[in-house]
């Protein structure tokens, strides 16, 4: 579930950072988070998961735990189907599905398998599933998964920036202060 959640993340991030995402590389993410190729994802493929992972983002925008669950309860009732197990006939080996069926459009699959993950790792850790980040100029999301404090940003590299940033600022208003 954990790789799931950590594709899920992953495709938001690619889905809603511009209003045209690129299928090739929609198709090159799915690729390197372990989907089976070939894939060939069209346009109407990219859009309907664009859809799907605005609705997404609302799980990791939840600041509390009731709300993320609450979230995750509307988007499960509708937008995925009832639970089933799949092989792909044969082709991989049984795990649980929410999508209507293995040949289920690509937007319809990747809000059914988000669910299905992020309400795991609700349920595991009892705190949202992932958060925004913090920093003004990324708004990535980001999963909350182990244990530690909590995160406030998507990377180190965004925390260090903000981190930089409010020294200079601590620095500049101390200056500003002497005579």
């Amino acid at each position: 579930m954990r790789a799931t959640a950590r594709r899920t993340a992953a495709l938001v991030n690619a889905l809603t950072a511009g209003p045209s995402p690129d299928p090739a590389a929609i198709t090159g993410l799915l690729l390197a988070h372990g989907e089976s190729g070939p894939l060939e994802l069209t346009a109407d493929d990219v859009a309907g998961m664009r859809t799907a992972a605005l609705r997404l983002r609302e799980v990791f925008a939840a600041g509390r735990v009731d709300e993320a669950a609450g979230v995750l309860n509307r988007l499960l009732r509708e937008g995925t189907g009832p639970l089933r197990l799949s092989s792909h006939d044969g082709r991989s080996p049984w795990h649980p599905h929410l999508d209507s069926d293995d040949e289920a459009p690509w937007g319809e699959w990747l809000l059914a398998s988000s669910c299905m993950a992020l309400t795991v790792l609700l349920w595991e850790g009892q705190r949202p599933p992932g958060g925004l980040c913090s920093s003004p100029g990324c708004g990535d999301v980001f999963l909350t998964v182990g244990s530690g404090p909590e995160r406030r940003y998507c990377s180190r590299r965004c925390a260090t920036r903000e981190r930089v940033a409010a020294h200079r600022r601590a620095k500049a208003k101390a200056g500003s202060r002497t005579p």
